[in-house]
């Protein structure tokens, strides 16, 4: 059995007592940000500070952003999509994600409200067993929601795309909603200025026009049994 993002280190790295470490980086961090400073030289900064490990670097770097951008976020969240609409997924993005949520491994909750992991794949990727029941509660999920239309974009430059994109076909084939699946260049560019997009990625997020909380809702609904790292912000 493969365990995908799974690191040892993490069950100390991420204990309560280092999360008590990690929120005051996360609060510095945030500090620096809002004054202007870049994100690479402010973590560095901030991460030799606390002699953080380079997962907890990467765990505030991605939970982390200014208030005014967690504040555009929030406003292009899509609570509730009318019936049929066709939704866009960033394939790779909600799948691997997912896939680390049911290997247990580490996941953390941001301040946008996104559940991202810290798995980094850096453009390799295999079909492992937790595959099929990531791809799977993504189309349950989205079969609650009524859509008329699942487009999911792939990464062609990344290892074994191809054969993620027959195993989605496969397994949704008998949903009761049109399943599309093509595989791009860049499914950023892609989902750029697009309505109704599927994603946790930063990027992404402040580029479309709307998008969908789908991974923290498949997450907080159907695995509440999960220990999520909480870098959140209090409303």
């Amino acid at each position: 059995m493969s365990k995908r993002g799974f690191v040892p280190a993490d069950i100390h790295e991420f204990n309560e007592e280092s999360l008590i470490i990690l929120k005051k980086a996360q609060s510095d961090l945030l500090y620096l940000l809002e004054q202007g400073y870049p994100i690479k030289s402010a973590s560095t900064f901030v991460g030799n500070h606390y002699m953080l490990s380079e997962r907890q670097r990467l765990a505030i770097v991605r939970a982390t952003a200014t208030r005014d951008v967690i504040s555009e976020r929030r406003l292009k969240l899509c609570e509730h999509i009318p019936e049929g609409k066709v939704v866009l997924l960033d394939g790779l993005n909600l799948i691997i994600t997912l896939e680390v949520a049911l290997s247990y491994s580490t996941l953390i909750r941001c301040m946008d409200g996104t559940i991202r992991d810290l798995a980094g794949l850096r453009g390799t990727y295999r079909l492992i067993d937790k595959t099929d029941g990531a791809i799977l509660l993504i189309g349950n999920m989205l079969r609650k929601m009524m859509i008329g239309q699942a487009c999911f974009y792939l990464d062609s430059p990344v290892s074994n795309t191809g054969r993620l994109k027959m195993r989605i076909l496969e397994l949704l084939k008998d949903f009761p909603y049109e399943v599309t699946v093509e595989l791009v260049h860049n499914a950023d560019a892609i989902l750029n200025k697009k309505k109704y997009v599927i994603t946790g990625d930063s990027i992404v997020l402040n580029r479309c026009n709307s998008w969908i909380n789908l991974v923290a809702q498949i997450i907080d609904e159907e695995l509440p049994e999960l220990n999520i790292v909480d870098f959140g912000i209090d409303d």
